[in-house]
């Protein structure tokens, strides 16, 4: 026992030294130290809680006398991850390289917004979006960039209207939703979609109407619950030795956890196209998936499209991007980039975000000439 105890002690002796050191960190950082989203940005269009920001442009950075890109984030998080901090920033990479860069926030839901469909994200919010900028550059289509679940607005709006959208880059968006199917996954992957195949139409229904909308705590759970092991250790071990290592490491952590607990609610009629209508049923796929009574044809995507996928990811699996590749029209000049990383990592891991920084830049067409 004495042995036991003895060669536990130094084990023990260093977490309580982490502990000690996390603390001594936290005490001296103050809430302006851990501020996320810090490149300068204005609205400049808005419609109803949506709101168009464009970012502004870098002091000393040349034009890349490029088409503007539009950047459409998921409604299930907030675009901020974009630009979580300066050294592991999309935005800023896309800033630094001369680009007109514009963001929809799509603005804090609640109840009263149940009704909100993607009709009115797509067709209306989106649609009004891209008007604005073209108007503004006098120009007669632009480059989308969607994300997640902004990925897959980006694919309908541009396939329902081509003559838009000059060039289409996606980023760990799902387009076959049952593509996981018979796929040699890793353990950790495709649990959501295994997950929303068990319920019937109805019953996922009745827990929308329930809350009027999918608030952002039980997404939040669902994420969490997909690496349940990683998420219960997570702020036993992790936290301390992050908290208790150098200002740069720690300041990481703190802005990733201020970026996760800001869940927006996702309104409700939405959710149920979301989790029923593509994850449950695989419509986009199917080319069942409508938009006020216009069927969403992949095939119309004659852009060229770049399509971005992590390969670890365990929220949207590779499959399920990789389809896109099998429903697009031959000519299309379509082309992937597979990261290594997982959903979230592609964005703020240093080398992917390079990575996927110069891949969405070198996709981007050069303005027509005046």
């Amino acid at each position: 026992m004495k042995s036991r105890e003895l060669n536990g002690a130094p084990e023990l002796s260093d977490y309580f030294e982490k502990v000690s050191k996390g603390f001594e960190n936290l005490s001296e950082l103050s809430e302006s130290d851990i501020k996320i989203a810090t490149s300068k940005k204005h609205v400049v269009f808005s419609s109803d809680k949506v709101r168009l920001f464009k970012y502004e442009k870098l002091e000393g950075v040349k034009s890349a006398k490029r088409l503007p890109v539009l950047v459409a984030y998921s409604l299930i998080g907030s675009y901020k991850m974009l630009d979580l901090q300066p050294d592991r920033s999309v935005i800023r990479n896309m800033l630094e390289a001369g680009l007109d860069v514009y963001i929809i926030d799509w603005g804090k839901t609640n109840r009263a917004d149940r009704w909100l469909a993607f009709e009115d994200f797509i067709l209306g919010y989106m649609g009004d979006c891209i008007e604005y900028i073209c108007s503004a550059h006098k120009i007669k289509s632009l480059s989308l960039l969607g994300v997640c679940e902004g990925g897959v607005f980006a694919a309908c709006f541009a396939s329902l209207y081509p003559e838009k959208v000059k060039s289409l880059a996606l980023a760990v968006t799902p387009i076959d939703f049952h593509a996981d199917e018979g796929a040699k996954l890793k353990p950790d992957q495709g649990h959501l979609n295994r997950l929303l195949r068990n319920f019937s139409r109805q019953e996922l229904e009745e827990m929308i109407d329930a809350y009027g909308q999918l608030p952002g705590e039980v997404s939040g759970f669902a994420f969490l619950e997909m690496t349940l092991v990683k998420s219960l250790t997570k702020y036993q071990w992790d936290a301390i030795d992050s908290l208790s290592g150098d200002k740069k490491q720690v300041l990481n952590f703190l802005r990733m956890e201020k970026w996760l607990v800001d869940r927006p609610n996702h309104p409700g009629e939405a959710a149920k196209q979301w989790l029923i209508d593509l994850y449950n049923e695989n419509r986009l796929a199917k080319g069942e998936f409508e938009l006020e009574g216009k069927k969403i044809n992949l095939r119309n995507l004659n852009m060229p499209v770049l399509n971005i996928y992590s390969r670890d990811d365990h929220i949207v699996p590779p499959p399920t991007s990789q389809a896109l590749k099998h429903l697009v029209p031959k000519q299309c000049n379509y082309q992937e980039l597979e990261l290594p990383a997982g959903h979230i990592g592609a964005f703020v891991s240093s080398k992917a975000n390079r990575a996927f920084s110069s891949a969405v830049f070198e996709s981007i067409p050069k303005l027509p000439a005046q």
